[in-house]
């Protein structure tokens, strides 16, 4: 039996993951975040393209990305240029750069393991930049200006450890006696007490977010299942996932057969007046051979699924039976869960069911996937490499 501790973890883990927590409130807004990582794709894109002098060319990249004098989210914009140098890296398939003065490396550094037409990902898949971390706060509730300094003062009544004072009229919090009850919040009539929650870990389901001794985020990769949320939710785009668009276009020019396969929510990405075929059309004038949806493999996994329901569940077998489509869920469920990794489905994700049916039919082509999902960029992709060939391109932001 699950203990109730277990069921809350699982709840909040497949809510994050399925887009419902409040921090989610980001997607679908054209942020400056989202602006950067597009430039960022387009500008490594056109390396592929049009370089000539790969390394000298991506050395003045961040100059070019960060063209002007006075940054205007940053102290400077050497920090800017910073925050790009490591986004390169990252879309270009490699690693952040070590923060180790004794070993400085180049934005190059690695470049030319790179400039290859097949790479499959190294973990691991999400990483924090340090460099572009607010190093927000963890936990803590705070008086804003809305607070109307009330004769009742509610807030300083139920504080269990008298750690609201009042300074010239205004409710105060001490930081240091306040224990994150909530209790003042919960009452102020004004709503004038917030509660700062570090976002890149508030989305996080299974508690990977920790700090570093700067107070900045860091991963622990031991409990990462690369679901992505942290990356989709943290405002300063701190936390960003490695690309293969860099290797593909160089796929692409090698004159192999290259097949995408894309996943439905290609469907809601570019607004009405884009329909699939024109979304087909786009793909193959790009260089792809041909184009695959997805859904071809999920239907594929449900009447798999549904015959292992019927036969190990219906028949008596075994009490439940837990999806196998999803990487992230089933790499959770054997750290967190061990005691069901009997009850998931064998059956292959609709991603490598997909890629599978292609290389049947075109046994020569090489498989790209394009989709929303940060975990089967890695986890799955790792998976079925070797026998199906897939590169993954983010469609994300």
């Amino acid at each position: 039996m699950w203990h109730p501790a277990d069921a809350m973890l699982y709840t909040r883990f497949v809510c994050g993951i399925c887009g419902m927590e409040t921090t989610m409130s980001m997607r679908g807004i054209d942020t400056p975040v989202r602006q950067r990582r597009r430039r960022v794709f387009k500008e490594v894109a056109n390396l592929a393209y049009e370089s000539r002098n790969l390394k000298d060319d991506c050395e003045a990249l961040p100059y070019k990305i960060v063209d002007y004098e006075e940054s205007q989210y940053w102290e400077s914009v050497y920090r800017d240029r910073a925050i790009i140098r490591e986004r390169i890296r990252l879309a270009m398939g490699m690693s952040l750069r070590p923060e180790n003065r004794d070993r400085p490396g180049h934005l190059t550094e690695g470049i030319e393991e790179s400039n290859i037409d097949e790479k499959y990902y190294e973990p691991p898949l999400m990483q924090v930049i340090p460099s572009a971390c607010n190093a927000c706060p963890e936990n803590r509730y705070e008086v804003t200006n809305s607070c109307m300094g009330c004769l009742a003062h509610p807030c300083q009544e139920v504080c269990p450890r008298d750690a609201i004072r009042f300074v010239n009229g205004k409710s105060v919090i001490d930081q240091e006696k306040c224990i994150r009850c909530g209790k003042c919040k919960t009452v102020c009539p004004y709503d004038a007490i917030c509660h700062k929650e570090r976002p890149c870990k508030s989305a996080c389901g299974i508690g990977a977010i920790k700090s570093d001794k700067f107070g900045r985020a860091c991963i622990d990769n031991e409990l990462c299942v690369s679901c992505g949320m942290c990356m989709v939710s943290c405002p300063f785009g701190a936390i960003a996932d490695k690309s293969q668009i860099f290797q593909l276009i160089r796929a692409m020019q090698s004159g192999r057969k290259i097949i995408a396969q894309v996943a439905p929510a290609f469907v809601g990405q570019f607004g009405p007046l884009v329909t699939p075929e024109k979304f087909k059309t786009a793909l193959k004038q790009l260089g792809f051979a041909d184009v695959y949806e997805t859904a071809i493999g999920a239907d594929m996994g449900c009447m798999a699924e549904a015959e292992h329901y019927v036969k190990e569940v219906a028949g008596g077998k075994q009490a439940f039976a837990l999806t196998s489509c999803c990487p992230s869920w089933s790499v959770m469920a054997k750290h967190f869960f061990p005691e069901t990794i009997d009850k998931i489905s064998n059956e292959l994700t609709p991603m490598v069911a997909t890629a599978r049916l292609i290389k049947k039919e075109h046994p020569e082509a090489s498989v790209v996937f394009i989709g929303p999902c940060a975990s089967k960029s890695w986890r799955q992709v790792a998976k079925a490499s070797g026998r199906t060939s897939i590169l993954s391109s983010p469609s994300r932001n």
